[in-house]
């Protein structure tokens, strides 16, 4: 019985390498399986050969053009127009989680909150984030229009998660604080906030890809000062199908950091409040 104890606490000991082996062996199938789409794009570009899909090189030749001389049309470098995305896509998104995360706990734990926000919610959650662009944008101008419209993006699937992790639970560990004499305010900070972490992050994960598609469709209708979606929607117009690409990258890069910030962000929190 001690040897199989023994055994069984060697597996579940923590191996430095063991967790080496795990980051390369992610490493590696990340880096196979991004080269694998590249030869896809590739064969196919050669394939149908027309202009709308360039090839990876040719992508690659617009981008240090842009790099080296900016985006000639609008007199931007590409930094700018970066700066312009980022800028917008941050001030909805932190607006966004302001109002959901607070609003989804308390619905959560609340059912009167509950029942008096939801037939709201489901009113306003079905109407796509790109239906309120026009409105956004000629109601609230070219900064805070295209905000609120990543706001909407971002602003449900936040809420519902952050709803759904309170409700998840187990009514036992409130019984037990309570039991132990933890006030309302410490059975919410102590309780519901630590295990609503991970939906919450779940909800920013979905929100941020969303926020995404939302910042750069509103750039599309207008946007002063540049932006990526600007910058795509010029290069479409005149037919610059590899500076459009670059401009597909950039989004999809940004997306990818942008969702590593809240990865790092969540590991962060968990192990300083020892959820982990």
């Amino acid at each position: 019985m001690d040897k199989a104890n023994t055994i069984k606490a060697k597996a579940w000991k923590y191996d430095p390498e063991n967790q080496y082996h795990r980051l390369a062996r992610a490493v590696l199938i990340t880096i196979t399986s991004l080269v694998c789409l590249v030869l896809i794009w590739w064969v196919l570009a050669l394939a149908i050969n027309i202009t709308y899909l360039p090839t990876p090189i040719k992508v690659w030749e617009a981008l240090q053009r842009l790099l080296e001389f900016g985006d000639v049309g609008t007199g931007l470098t590409m930094g700018q127009h970066v700066e312009s995305s980022l800028r917008r896509f941050a001030g909805g998104f932190i607006i966004a989680f302001l109002v959901a995360v607070p609003l989804g706990l308390a619905m959560g734990y609340s059912s009167l909150t509950e029942e008096f926000s939801s037939p709201i919610i489901e009113v306003l959650r079905p109407i796509a984030p790109m239906a309120w662009a026009p409105l956004f944008i000629l109601s609230m101008g070219t900064v805070l229009g295209p905000m609120m419209v990543v706001f909407i993006g971002v602003f449900f699937p936040v809420l519902s998660n952050t709803m759904f992790g309170v409700k998840k639970i187990d009514p036992y560990l409130v019984d037990a604080a309570r039991t132990l004499g933890a006030s309302n305010i410490q059975i919410f900070y102590k309780v519901m906030v630590p295990c609503t972490i991970p939906y919450i992050m779940n909800g920013i994960r979905i929100g941020l890809g969303i926020g995404w598609m939302c910042i750069v469709a509103a750039e599309m209708i207008i946007a002063l000062g540049g932006g990526i979606g600007y910058f795509i929607l010029a290069q479409s117009q005149i037919g610059n199908w590899a500076n459009v690409f670059v401009g597909l990258g950039i989004v999809s890069l940004l997306g990818i950091l942008t969702t590593g910030i809240a990865d790092r962000v969540h590991r962060i929190i968990s192990n300083r409040m020892g959820l982990n």
